[in-house]
This record gives structure tokens, C-alpha cells and sequence, in this order.
């Protein structure tokens, strides 16, 4: 070390230093005032290491030293070049280091993350390192970078959960992957409940060939076997023997399947110059105060349109018990079940960051996307929803003796 101490001229570096610093420049990289010390210390660090490494069990077997090689690690102040000793036996596995390791600090890493997060590409990432840090990091490396989150999806998917959710949004989006070279369909499964404080969360996230009612039985048996043991109210788009899955997995929830799905649904299949008329008609249906006035209401709609679209009016009656669910509460709870648009505004916010995206390369490709973007959207569900305290007493006397609320 003392060689390498007589090399630094004190006088040049603070004076490079302080033009550096003036002028934005990275004080620690390729060509920083402080890069030489940086790259004297983590040689000297792993010098050290291998010492302790080349103890006497070790010089035994004929471990020794074997030369160095040169390696360039990319920090968040730059490159450093430094060069490292290796061991003849090639048992020599470096802390400082690692073997293999090319970017050498955590505030880069979790940057490459934050930056994949907001749905950057990695050609754009790559192009912002270098900009920002002079850093040239290779699209393998950025890809093995954000596949470090991956044991962390894995143990959010399996965590624990509450025993009891007062109301819960199932929904699904849908992508495209790259399958075998071919272009599939893919469709992540979301569940976004509120606990019995009030408090948003995404309780699971799963991805499969195609939305269907078989799997989402799947997706329940999961929160059943992570801890969930009650559903008040589940809010649901209209698909078919979704209702019954729910209802085969957590039997005394009730169903209340998206009024806006319906309203959709129901306009596919209504002229173009009728439709406003009709819409006109039945808002008096699903605005009614009550669900006695709404089938009245119903039942003016089907005398006036029905003839000319029975399709549309039976589809009201057939999905009437799942659809009308949401009449025995007051508007503060009728306004958080009648339509699933509360995940839909979190499928939305989703999209912000895949929208940029074609075919995934693969479904763990896909599933580490919609991660952190969930990772960066739930930042904002730091508090209940608004009147909870209310909302959560009424719920408390409609479904007695299952909220368990301590007082």
C-alpha cells in the first residue's frame, strides 16, 4: 500500500476535485479525482480477503495465488477498473466483489429497478447509465438485475393474508407473450380487497393461458389456503360461473357482479340510434333508490324494448339476483361494489407502465412489470378510505358476528 499511497499527488486531486465538483462530474469514476483511491481501496480489500482465504488448510491442498485479471464494475459515480487475484483452486469467492459481479452498488441497482418499474425499456436504461454515469451495462446485466426481484414476487405471492376482507374487486388484464416463438395471450388474475381497517391492498396476482372461471377457482383456493377465511362482498364482471366460484370457495359472500360490465354488454347489442333512448330508460333501472323500483323500472324497460331486443332484456333478468345485490345498502357502500371500477383504475395505472410494451419474452417478464408497477402504485394507499368508520359500521350490523371488530 505504501507504493501505491507515494502515487497520489494530494495537491493534483484536490484541485481536479474541486473542478469536478464545480463543474457536476463524477468524482469516484473512470476519470475521477478520487477514482485512484477508490480503486487502491477495493484492490486492497480484495487482496485481503484472499489472505484470509489462503489459510494453512488451504495452502495444503496447493492453493496459491495465480495471477490477476482486470474487471471494470459500474458504480453510481462511474466505472472502476480494478484488477483482482485469483487462486490456483479456484475456490476464492470475494464479499467486496463478487465473482461475476459488474455493478458494484446497490443505489445503481435499485435505480435499474426503479427505472424498469416506470416501464423503461432496457435499451433506455442502458442509454440513461451512460448518460448519468458513464456506466456501460449490458442489457444481460440489466436483465439478471431485475430478476432479483423475482424471489421477492414469489414470497409476496405466497405470504400470509387476514382472515376476513369486507369487499374485494376481481379482475383480470390481458397481454401478449412470447411462447415457443409464438405470440400467446396471457391473462394476469388481480385481487384488490379492503381489510376490516379500510386499508387497500392487492391480495394476489396470477397469470394464465386465458380468463376463465376454472381458474379463478384456483386463484380463491389460494387466499383460502394463505389464510383467508371470509369475503363479505365480492365485486365481479359478468363472467360466466364466476358467481359460483366465488360462492364454491367462501359460501356466505355475496356477489355483485359490475352494473357498468352489463351496461356494455347490453349496448353490443342495441342499434346505434336507439341507444341513447334506451340508456335513457334504463339508468331508471340501476339509479333506482330501491330494488323494488328497480324491477318496476325493469319491467317498463322490458314493455318497451323488449320485442324489439329480447337478448338484452333477458340477460337483465337472467343476471338479476347477482346484479341487484347492491340495492340493500346505503350509497356509501352501493359506490364501492355496484361496478368493479375501483381495480379497474389500478388495471389503468398498470397500463401507464406496460402500454409501451408488445410480447413480453416471457410470463416471468410479464409478471415482474406488473409487480413493480404495483410496488410504485400502492405507495398511495397509505390511508383507509374515506368515512371507513361508517362505511364499516353498517357493514358490521349487515353481516353480524363476522367483522369480529374490537373496539
Amino acid at each position: 500500500m505504501e507504493n501505491k499511497k507515494e502515487e497520489f499527488n494530494l495537491e493534483e486531486i484536490k484541485k481536479k476535485a474541486l473542478e469536478q465538483f464545480r463543474s457536476g462530474k463524477s468524482l469516484y469514476g473512470k476519470d475521477g479525482a478520487f477514482g485512484p483511491m477508490l480503486k487502491s481501496f477495493l484492490e486492497a480489500a480484495l487482496e485481503g480477503e484472499l489472505d484470509a482465504h489462503l489459510d494453512e488448510a488451504e495452502r495444503k491442498e496447493g492453493n496459491r495465488r495465480n495471477g490477476k485479471i482486470s474487471k471494470t464494475v459500474q458504480t453510481s459515480d462511474g466505472p472502476v477498473e480494478i484488477e483482482t487475484s485469483r487462486d490456483r483452486n479456484a475456490t476464492f469467492e470475494p464479499d467486496i466483489i463478487k465473482k461475476r459481479e459488474t455493478v458494484l452498488a446497490d443505489t445503481l441497482e435499485s435505480k435499474i429497478i426503479g427505472m424498469y418499474g416506470l416501464g423503461m425499456s432496457l435499451r433506455d436504461i442502458s442509454a440513461h447509465l451512460k448518460e448519468t454515469y458513464d456506466a456501460d451495462v449490458s442489457h444481460a446485466t440489466l436483465s439478471a438485475i431485475t430478476d432479483r426481484v423475482i424471489p421477492a414476487i414469489r414470497e409476496w405471492q405466497a405470504r400470509p393474508l387476514e382472515s376476513v376482507y369486507c369487499i374485494v374487486w376481481l379482475d383480470a388484464m390481458h397481454y401478449k407473450v412470447k411462447d415457443e416463438g409464438r405470440i400467446s395471450s396471457r391473462a394476469v388474475y388481480h385481487i384488490l380487497g379492503i381489510n376490516t381497517e379500510g386499508r387497500k391492498d392487492l391480495l394476489g396476482m396470477y397469470v394464465s393461458e386465458s380468463e376463465g372461471a376454472n381458474f379463478w377457482l384456483s386463484v380463491l383456493s389460494d387466499l383460502r389456503t394463505r389464510g383467508v377465511e371470509d369475503i363479505l362482498i365480492a365485486s365481479i364482471d359478468n363472467l360466466k360461473g364466476f358467481a359460483e366460484a366465488i360462492q364454491a370457495t367462501f359460501p356466505k359472500a355475496e356477489v355483485q357482479s359490475c352494473i357498468v360490465h352489463q351496461i356494455r354488454n347490453s349496448l353490443k347489442y342495441v342499434a346505434s340510434k336507439d341507444q341513447k333512448p334506451f340508456l335513457k330508460d334504463l339508468k331508471e333501472v340501476y339509479r333506482a333508490s330501491t330494488k323494488e323500483l328497480a324491477e318496476q323500472q325493469l319491467d317498463s324497460l322490458e314493455q318497451k324494448w323488449g320485442k324489439k331486443y329480447p337478448l338484452v332484456i333477458n340477460s337483465w333478468r337472467n343476471n338479476w339476483s347477482k346484479l341487484s345485490t347492491y340495492f340493500k345498502y346505503d350509497p356509501a357502500i352501493r359506490t364501492l361494489i355496484y361496478t368493479t371500477n375501483a381495480i379497474e383504475g389500478f388495471h389503468r395505472q398498470v397500463r401507464k407502465v406496460t402500454k409501451t410494451k408488445g410480447a413480453f419474452p416471457s410470463d416471468m417478464a410479464l409478471l415482474k412489470l406488473v409487480y413493480l408497477a404495483y410496488r410504485n402504485i400502492r405507495k398511495k394507499w397509505t390511508a383507509p378510505l374515506q368515512n371507513w368508520s361508517l362505511t364499516v359500521s353498517q357493514l358490521s350490523i349487515w353481516f353480524e358476528g363476522r367483522l369480529n371488530l374490537s373496539l
